[in-house]
């Protein structure tokens, strides 16, 4: 008989995790209880990308008479005909997953599981009646949503989450967005490319102030931002709103990280909140097996993915920001939890996760930044290259930005890569390869790139760190 696997949750880990589940024979069920794909193909990755797209479009128009080019009439967002097709890529991407999950003869029931003991479950079913089901491995896949603040919480209209800033029927004249971290940064760059005037409240002293950025990266994005006009607070945070006839009233003060007093209140029309998820892991029923989440709701799991509990794994974002909150990481999560699901014993490592931050320019990252390599007792130097310096870059007319790679001074070996400019979500592909399989600057360098490419910025900066 085929090992049953009860899988809650269809996001990026969740079906992942079903599908490797069922190509290694288990019985698989899904229950989901919105639409399968998760927080990134309904209210994340995938419907920004989409709005980034067309911000990006809107602004090469502008620009095109730098590239000899007359464009008669005006070119505007009409943000109706934006959200329709953000439905039409969300919805066959939906439909990209559901033929997935049936070609591995995943059973998906719309509705949502309540874990009732060990082994059993039940799954309210919409528009039916309860299931009762068995299982013999759990992997909770239940992702996380944005936090609100009591204090202004989200009404869709004027106080937005980023999940109401993705269904915009109008472009605000002006907004404010509290966290200046991936998710406020880039809906900074969309909306202005759409024409509102943005302003960025952040808590800490720089944009993107992550860990795993480099803080030029940082540096280069808030000088791009004061070209584009957007106007940043660092080290601030928002201590009131108050509703001011059609738009609000914003009140700013110095943050506990310190900062200068002021501005006065800022009047804006919108406010967007980007400032931490929280888990769905309530009404799981959990404790039903033992489990308790931390004091925050999260779940922890260990590098098999398996909770305290044997057979029930955890994975995504509901294991909380101890882990790396990202699809493709809960999608690498999701495999290794259906895989030890049925008897195997890999491990997840964090140390080679790529990030992809869609501001404009882009930003992406992978590896350790030269402080961190410093900081492990590593002989670690960096050597930058500007993105101008390529043919390829003045040739598209996108030259800002850089790319930096940090190695170990001794051996050569490549520790990080970290990018801002044209397309560098794509191109740290090269870096994270790199990192993975242990190359050296040496391996780059030696690596033909084609050319005229943006990945001769790779090839450039490899050949800075030989001294060539």
């Amino acid at each position: 008989m085929a090992k049953r696997v009860a899988i809650v949750g269809a996001g990026p880990g969740g079906y992942a995790a079903a599908v490797r589940a069922a190509q290694l024979g288990a019985d698989v069920t899904v229950v989901e209880r919105d639409n399968v794909g998760g927080t990134c193909l309904n209210s994340g990755c995938i419907p920004s990308k989409v709005m980034a797209t067309a911000a990006g479009m809107l602004d090469n128009f502008r620009r095109a008479h730098e590239f000899g080019l007359e464009v008669s009439g005006e070119v505007r967002p009409d943000m109706s005909r934006m959200m329709e097709r953000k439905e039409r890529v969300v919805q066959d991407q939906q439909k990209g997953i559901l033929d997935l999950l049936a070609r591995n003869r995943v059973t998906i029931l719309r509705g949502t599981a309540t874990i009732t003991g060990p082994g059993k479950a039940v799954a309210a079913i919409h528009g039916s009646e309860p299931l009762e089901m068995g299982w013999d491995s759990l992997i909770l896949a239940t992702g996380s949503r944005p936090l609100d603040f009591p204090a202004f919480p989200f009404d869709g209209e004027r106080i937005l989450s980023s999940s109401d800033a993705l269904n915009l029927r109008e472009i605000p004249r002006s907004i404010m967005i509290l966290g200046g971290g991936v998710i406020g940064c880039e809906f900074a760059f969309i909306l202005a490319m759409l024409g509102s005037e943005v302003t960025l409240v952040e808590a800490l002293d720089r944009v993107l102030p992550l860990p795993s950025v480099d803080a030029d990266c940082s540096k280069v994005l808030q000088r791009e931002m004061k070209k584009r006009k957007i106007k940043f607070y660092l080290n601030r945070t928002v201590t009131a709103v108050d509703r001011d006839g059609t738009g609000l009233r914003v009140a700013l003060a110095p943050s506990a990280s310190g900062g200068a007093s002021g501005p006065g209140p800022v009047q804006v029309e919108k406010l967007l909140v980007c400032v931490g998820r929280k888990p769905n892991s309530e009404s799981l029923g959990i404790e039903n097996l033992g489990l308790q989440p931390d004091g925050k709701g999260w779940i922890t799991a260990d590098e098999r993915m398996e909770t305290g509990v044997p057979g029930v794994f955890a994975i995504g974002d509901v294991l909380g920001p101890s882990r790396i909150m990202l699809a493709h990481v809960a999608s690498a999560e999701g495999l290794i939890a259906a895989e030890n699901a049925l008897g195997g014993d890999r491990r997840m490592s964090y140390d080679v996760v790529p990030g992809a931050i869609f501001t404009n320019p882009e930003v992406a990252c992978v590896g350790l930044t030269e402080e961190q390599a410093r900081g492990s007792g590593l002989c670690a130097r960096s050597e930058t290259v500007l993105f101008r310096n390529l043919g390829k870059a003045q040739v598209i007319g996108e030259i800002a930005g850089e790319a930096k790679i940090v190695s170990d001074a001794q051996t050569g070996r490549v520790l990080g890569v970290h990018m801002i400019g044209p397309h560098a979500t794509d191109l740290i592909a090269e870096g994270a390869l790199a990192v993975r399989m242990g190359a050296t600057v040496r391996d780059l360098a030696e690596t033909i790139h084609a050319h005229p490419t943006l990945p001769e910025i790779m090839l450039e900066a490899s050949l800075k760190s030989l001294g060539a």
